[in-house]
């Protein structure tokens, strides 16, 4: 039985996420699995990083999948690009040991969220960058991402309920910078919880239009309670950038 370790980009605008749910609904994983099993013929299970909420995309998104197909990478590369939609593309094809898991093996991965400040919207990459018509006070989105830098419970910044689970994550950095009219922030981590990138940038984005304080993110934090006023940033200006192993 071969591993095969896959790189995948892919434009979420049109699909429900990553992860395949009903056979109606359009997901990442359904569409690569259903082209893998008529390539191989056999049943494919595959094995995501993790997941991406609906309309996120992915530079370098990994999975790995198990068949006994004998056709060479290099081919198996050929015929996905043939059959996979235009916005899926796989990258690269690796054959790995056995041991190597694309969800349980990774240290850390980065996200980053783009976000246009100028006038207008430009018609090339709205699926991909939020709009903003105003300036953003970029030093002090920079002040109040450092309190989030880390280990820290990260339960205000989750949509998931924690019962028993642990909120407890770690962000290693927060780079925010600014260039002729874009905004990225790039946010890396050990593990994210569901929707807590998104909520972050949000949360930033009103320390950038000075509609809460720099100490409020702090604030936020420290109490372990969604802050009403700081909305989830929409999801078509987030991608996954890397996944480092």
């Amino acid at each position: 039985m071969r591993n095969i370790k896959m790189t995948i980009e892919y434009d979420g605008s049109r699909y429900k996420g990553w992860q395949k749910q009903s056979k109606e609904t359009v997901t990442i994983q359904g569409k690569i699995e259903s082209v893998l099993g008529k390539m191989t013929g056999e049943e494919i299970q595959l094995i995501g990083c993790g997941r991406t909420d609906i309309g996120v995309h992915a530079e370098n998104y990994i999975a790995n999948f198990h068949t006994q197909c004998g056709l060479s990478t290099e081919s198996m590369m050929d015929y996905l690009y043939e059959f996979l939609p235009d916005d899926i593309v796989v990258k690269s094809l690796e054959e790995v040991g056995q041991r190597f898991h694309s969800r349980y093996n990774f240290k850390s991965n980065t996200y980053v969220y783009r976000i246009n400040t100028n006038k207008f919207r430009s018609v090339f990459n709205r699926k991909y960058v939020y709009h903003i018509e105003e300036n953003l006070n970029i030093e002090n989105m920079i002040a109040s991402s450092k309190c989030l830098i880390g280990t820290k419970d990260l339960e205000s910044f989750t949509n998931l309920k924690p019962k028993n689970k642990s909120t407890l994550r770690t962000i290693n950095y927060i780079n925010i910078k600014e260039n002729k009219g874009t905004v990225e922030i790039e946010i890396n981590g050990d593990e994210f919880l569901w929707n807590t990138v998104r909520m972050i940038v949000g949360t930033l984005i009103e320390v950038g239009k000075e509609n809460i304080k720099v100490s409020d993110v702090e604030n936020i934090l420290n109490e372990k309670v969604r802050y009403e006023k700081c909305q989830i940033a929409r999801a078509k200006g987030l991608c996954l950038k890397e996944v480092n192993y």
